[in-house]
């Protein structure tokens, strides 16, 4: 198989890059930073101004996720970025503060409460089809018009597109943070401590300030107000309460795990569907295969939750395509003990990467491993747990991974029913990894009515 036969991806490092090398490319692309041999390797070590370890071992990513999880909390270096910005939120929060706003906001994001807001997911999906109809024979970013979808979800199940809380302006400012702040910084990779300022950061935390008065004031008119007839994810989160302590979130607390989900709960989905949609136009066959099963499934041209269920190929196309471009490339932790992963010591401070990109590319671990075959999770049974972690896993997996599934299905089922989509020749995608992993120049494709 040659490269023209296989989707975009990102050059990894053939050559140590050094402390230098190393920071111009992670500033530029993160993924870049993964030397090739991480994909065929179950573990790979070095020194880049702290010792570092990047590990692709199931086993020993088990041990790090689930086994000895409070041994490994997430990076100094991702709580510095994130912090500004979404506070000591489930993110990022450790230990108790973590376990009981866990226990709080659980609920929210239970099957029944999921299911509920499937009609909202179902009208951005035909909102979206009505925009990409109107736009004709031209061709669509679809990473921008899957961000608008995925916000107007958003925006509905937070606070039920009332209007009284301006949810663009948050997002543009927390985008803003992170195209600054999110970078890596060269204080941070040579370890010098945290209370050593990183201007970035410092100049972009002023207008995510701004946000948060805003978000604040938004959350106290509706705990004055009350929740309406069908409680939206706000009013969800104030009804919520740890049920050992029944302890409930303040209103900063609500207010960082709020903004977390806005974020997280669009961004997410947003890159899943561009980089879906870029993978059925890469593969005409793999599109036609879907749309003969949405065709035969769906009642009218909207799916809805209830058809979820019976899209199993949609399902797998979603899935190898966060196979293929997981929006958290890399996650990080820092050791607080000593260990042993793969028969390698690890040293308390040390900071240890599981690279899903490289897992997820891992020749070890999958066969053809860059090419595009949704039929790997025909059987999910047969996918080894700890090889495939697009939402992460143990104790700390993603809070909101079904209502990312069932609001990737929805929309990609939609426009599949009523569109035939095509590659734009000479405008590739570029994946590109900041903090999330971005089709950098957008998805663009053009959209034929079937």
């Amino acid at each position: 198989m040659t490269q023209t036969d296989l989707p975009v991806h990102v050059p990894l490092a053939t050559q140590p890059l050094g402390v230098l090398g190393s920071l111009k490319a992670a500033r530029t692309n993160l993924l870049s930073i993964l030397p090739e041999i991480a994909v065929r390797q179950p573990m790979v070590s070095g020194r880049t101004g702290i010792r570092w370890h990047m590990i692709m071992d199931p086993g020993a990513i088990r041990q790090v996720l689930l086994e000895k999880v409070d041994d490994y909390p997430k990076s100094r270096a991702t709580k510095n970025i994130l912090r500004p910005a979404i506070g000591d939120s489930l993110f990022i929060a450790e230990d108790a503060h973590w376990r009981w706003q866990r226990r709080a906001a659980a609920p929210v994001f239970s099957h029944r409460n999921v299911m509920n807001l499937a009609p909202v997911m179902s009208a951005a999906a035909d909102r979206s089809a009505a925009r990409v109809a109107a736009a004709g024979d031209h061709a669509v970013d679809f990473l921008d018009e899957m961000v608008r979808t995925t916000f107007d979800v958003i925006s509905d199940v937070t606070f039920s597109g009332e209007g009284t809380f301006d949810s663009d302006a948050v997002h543009r400012a927390i985008d803003a943070y992170i195209a600054e702040a999110g970078k890596i910084s060269l204080l941070d990779m040579l370890g010098f401590p945290d209370w050593i300022p990183r201007p970035g950061r410092l100049l972009s935390g002023k207008v995510v300030g701004q946000m948060k008065q805003v978000a604040d004031e938004a959350i106290e008119a509706r705990r004055a107000r009350g929740s309406g007839d069908i409680p939206d994810l706000l009013d969800l989160l104030l009804a919520g309460e740890d049920p050992e302590t029944k302890r409930s979130m303040n209103t900063s607390e609500l207010r960082d795990n709020l903004l977390t989900f806005i974020v997280a709960g669009h961004e997410t989905t947003a890159l899943t569907l561009a980089w879906s949609l870029y993978l059925c136009a890469f593969d005409q066959e793999v599109q036609n295969r879907a749309r003969v099963e949405v065709q035969s499934v769906l009642t009218g041209d909207t799916a809805t939750g209830a058809d979820v269920a019976n899209l199993p190929f949609i399902r797998q196309i979603v899935d190898e395509a966060l196979r293929l471009y997981p929006p958290a490339g890399i996650i990080s932790r820092t050791a607080q003990k000593h260990d042993m992963l793969c028969a390698r010591d690890i040293h308390p401070g040390d900071t240890v990467m599981i690279p899903i990109y490289a897992l997820h590319r891992n020749h070890m671990l999958w066969d053809n491993p860059n090419a595009f075959r949704p039929d790997r999770f025909a059987d999910r049974k047969a996918v080894e747990r700890y090889a495939y972690l697009p939402f992460g896993d143990g104790p700390r997996i993603c809070i909101g991974a079904s209502f990312a599934i069932q609001e990737a299905v929805i929309i990609l089922a939609t426009l599949l029913a009523r569109f035939r989509f095509n590659l734009v020749p000479g405008r590739q995608p570029d994946p590109v990894m900041i903090l999330t992993l971005r089709p950098n120049d957008g998805v663009w494709l053009t959209a034929e009515p079937v």
